[in-house]
């Protein structure tokens, strides 16, 4: 039995349980209240200290600036005869403080400092997107948000995010970063979950960047082409190519580049070193190491641009396509896994491509690149990052694997695979294909509510309940027997709305589980219609739902809500193995959405979690 603790996902609390518990009953749950409380405390302060951080680097910046400015008056008489005695006091201690020399961008890359606007993007199109304002709709809570359904349906339709058929149910899951906002008070801002940076070059033979765009955009449903932006990086400094370029996107992504789903920039030529003497290293051709050396400039651009946009920071490349559903099987899979047990999600095997980081780790590996970006590839700079951060100098490289492993994680099958032939270095024929990304998805994952399982069937071969539920693997038992069971019970009373299980996959269609009854615990008595209606068993469930042909699906009596735990209870021995493929409970909150734009706090907001 297990106990998941999450930080993705906050239940909302209606009265207190049914049963009277025991003093370490009641000790233990406000034990878990409070880990949870101090655990959404630590992340709301890691993300404050990660602004503050980049707060502090402008400040410098700037302060840098006037010492300059001051060094260069200093030699004429007059220069600050304008000013008053208070200020030019000021200034002078300003010029002649001499704190430490604190190591920055420009110790790595002075040659920034001779181009006040090195750092800026010669080319930006787009919105400049950061988050999603729902203007005059102020949402507190669950309830507001149904009432408010038909009116975002017509803020959306207007901001030319359509949805199919428009009629259709507005989740309010689309609210799932949300608070008000500063200047509109009735207005809600909803901070963006994903944003995805793809850089493309001139290439020679031919361009994938249209239909990599394509991909991405057309497997991307009405909401989360609200909660994502993608970003384009063109690393060129010929300005008509790259106008060119964002030509070509102008008219044929036209509506994303004016909803704000997509953006277009370009460094200035002033971001660039001399790249023209480089050591070569490694085997690796003057053309390549200088290839590879821009690319990593290129790489830390992009990142540096992109850090303040969203949560999530998905590295993909110019030539790939995508599986379908990607979005939610990325961004599920990451809100499933505690913010400090990773670095890297790898969504495909290849390369860069489908790399996952959490915005504030932007920083910390841009450093590290700078640094090094002239002695190794990304890939190995990335390795090298792990290994400074897990890996015992003492222990054996099998030792160090493991570790590293534990901050790179890697979500199996691919979901997106390399097509490009060309590669951007001239001349280069790479036929590299991810041989995961062919592979069925065995298992489909959602956000559940924190719950603790538990089951009497017997499991195979490590294809545990608890890596179900977590949308990490599909649950295998070996023949189910009348009388066994599959427990949920939820750390909260939690209002469920509806449910899905689904049985069998692709490989094991045969796995089934049949001959199974959905069953609920209330959190108090239900009404007297509702008890007529339903079977109650002798442990006090009611039994909502069945198996058929595999799938156990349906809507939930609100009469019942809240609900403390939900059972699958086998009421006849099976013949067959049972593979347990999907676990779906969505579920409603009560209490207010807190002002809180980080979505990594547990006591953030609420949504739906069926994708």
């Amino acid at each position: 039995r297990s106990t998941f603790r999450r930080n993705s996902v906050v239940l909302c609390e209606r009265g207190y349980w049914a049963e009277r518990p025991d003093n370490s009953s009641v000790r233990e749950k406000k034990l878990i209240a409070y880990q949870r409380e101090f655990h959404a405390l630590k992340e709301r302060l890691r993300v404050a200290e990660h602004r503050t951080l980049q707060r502090s680097s402008e400040l410098n910046n700037i302060l840098e600036q006037f010492r300059r400015a001051i060094a260069e008056t200093n030699s004429s008489k007059d220069a600050l005869t304008n000013f008053s005695d208070e200020t030019q006091k000021l200034l002078k201690e300003l010029s002649n403080r001499r704190p430490l020399q604190v190591p920055n961008i420009y110790h790595h890359l002075p040659h920034l400092l001779n181009n006040e606007g090195s750092l800026h993007p010669a080319v930006q199109v787009g919105l400049g997107r950061t988050g999603v304002m729902v203007v005059g709709v102020a949402i507190r809570h669950e309830a507001q948000c149904e009432k408010h359904k038909a009116k975002l349906g017509q803020i959306l339709h207007a901001a030319h995010i359509t949805l199919q058929p428009f009629s259709s149910p507005l989740r309010c899951s689309l609210l799932l970063n949300c608070s008000p906002t500063s200047k509109h008070p009735a207005s809600t801002l909803c901070s963006i979950t994903m944003v995805m940076g793809i850089p493309t070059v001139r290439r020679k033979v031919k361009s994938y960047l249209s239909e990599t765009l394509r991909s991405l955009i057309d497997k991307l449903s009405p909401e989360e082409k609200l909660d994502c932006v993608i970003i384009v990086y063109v690393g060129e400094t010929d300005v008509d190519y790259v106008n060119s370029v964002v030509a070509g996107l102008e008219k044929e992504f036209s509506i994303e580049l004016s909803s704000g789903l997509l953006e277009v920039i370009s460094p200035p030529a002033a971001y660039y070193p001399e790249l023209t003497n480089l050591k070569e290293t490694f085997g690796d051709s003057k053309e390549r190491v200088k290839w590879r050396t821009k690319q990593n400039l290129d790489y830390s651009f992009l990142m540096m641009y992109a850090v303040s946009k969203g949560v999530y920071y998905v590295q993909l490349e110019d030539d790939i396509v995508a599986k379908p559903n990607y979005f939610a099987t990325m961004k599920n899979f990451a809100l499933q896994l505690s913010s400090e047990d990773w670095m890297i999600l790898e969504f495909s095997q290849l390369g860069f491509i489908g790399k996952m980081f959490q915005a504030p780790d932007l920083n910390l590996i841009v450093e590290f690149i700078f640094m090094f970006y002239k002695e190794k590839p990304i890939d190995w700079l990335l390795d090298h990052i792990l290994w400074v951060k897990v890996c015992n100098p003492e222990k054996d490289a099998k030792h160090c694997e493991r570790q590293k492993s534990s901050l790179r994680v890697r979500f199996r099958p691919s979901l997106f695979q390399h097509v490009g032939l060309h590669s951007s270095l001239a001349g280069k024929i790479q036929k590299l294909t991810d041989k995961d990304f062919l592979k069925p998805l065995l298992h489909k994952m959602h956000v559940n509510p924190p719950a603790e399982v538990s089951t009497s069937v017997k499991v195979y071969q490590g294809h545990t309940l608890e890596k179900t539920y977590l949308g990490e693997d599909f649950f295998w038992s070996i023949t189910p027997k009348a009388g066994d069971y599959i427990l949920f019970k939820f750390d909260r009373p939690v209002s469920i709305e509806k449910f899905l299980f689904r049985s069998g996959n692709q490989e094991h269609p045969g796995d089934k589980i049949e001959n199974t009854t959905v069953e609920i615990l209330p959190f108090s008595v239900p009404g007297l219609q509702t008890k007529e209606k339903y079977k109650r068993t002798e442990d006090r469930f009611y039994r909502i739902g069945q198996f058929e042909k595999g799938v156990a699906e349906g809507v939930v009596d609100p009469s019942f809500n809240p609900i403390i735990a939900l059972r699958l209870s086998v009421i006849k021995d099976s013949a067959v193995w049972a593979i347990l493929s999907e676990v779906s409970q969505t579920h409603t909150c009560s209490s207010p959405v807190k002002s809180h734009l980080t979505p990594l706090s547990q006591d953030a907001f609420c949504l739906n979690v069926l994708i």
